[in-house]
């Protein structure tokens, strides 16, 4: 089950991105198609076929991003969350071979394409919840049990706030 928790800008994200398609690539996608129908014979039409197959893509995540807006919960920074890990944190940790990771606990809806966010639905993140730099924690993965410790937690604090 995936959480509908997502940060300010993610929703942002989210907002920009059906815009552009609802606004911007479905007209134009729509002319191509209106072009190639016009060209006559539409079964032996390639542009006619591809462009309305990409039409029936676009419309498809509009309706899913429409969806997942309807239901997404902003979370923003908050000062009582200071110190300890919760969703939005900018979190560091290292392993006990001394790796270390820097990674954001974000919502599932925006970690496509971002290798240093995480989602608030993984093990790593649900581990890391409610603990303060200096704890060590248990993250459980395929191989087994791995220990890690926290180096630093910050959070993205907005202007005013």
């Amino acid at each position: 089950m995936r959480t509908n928790l997502i940060t300010r800008e993610g929703y942002e994200k989210l907002q920009n991105e059906l815009n552009y398609l609802w606004r911007e690539y479905r007209p134009e996608i729509t002319q191509k198609v209106a072009w190639a129908a016009s060209l006559g014979d539409r079964s032996e039409n390639a542009d006619y076929k591809e462009n309305k197959r990409l039409l029936r893509q676009i419309d498809s995540k509009i309706r899913f991003i429409r969806k997942r807006l309807e239901v997404l919960k902003i979370v923003d920074y908050s000062p009582q969350q200071e110190g300890r890990v919760y969703f939005g944190a900018w979190v560091e940790v290292e392993d006990t071979d001394g790796e270390t990771k820097k990674f954001r606990i974000v919502g599932p809806d925006e970690i496509y394409g971002r290798n240093d966010y995480v989602s608030i639905d993984s093990p790593m993140a649900r581990a890391l919840l409610k603990k303060q730099e200096d704890d060590e924690f248990t993250v459980q993965t395929p191989s087994g049990p791995k220990e890690w410790f926290i180096l630093h937690i910050s959070y993205i604090k907005k202007l005013g706030a």
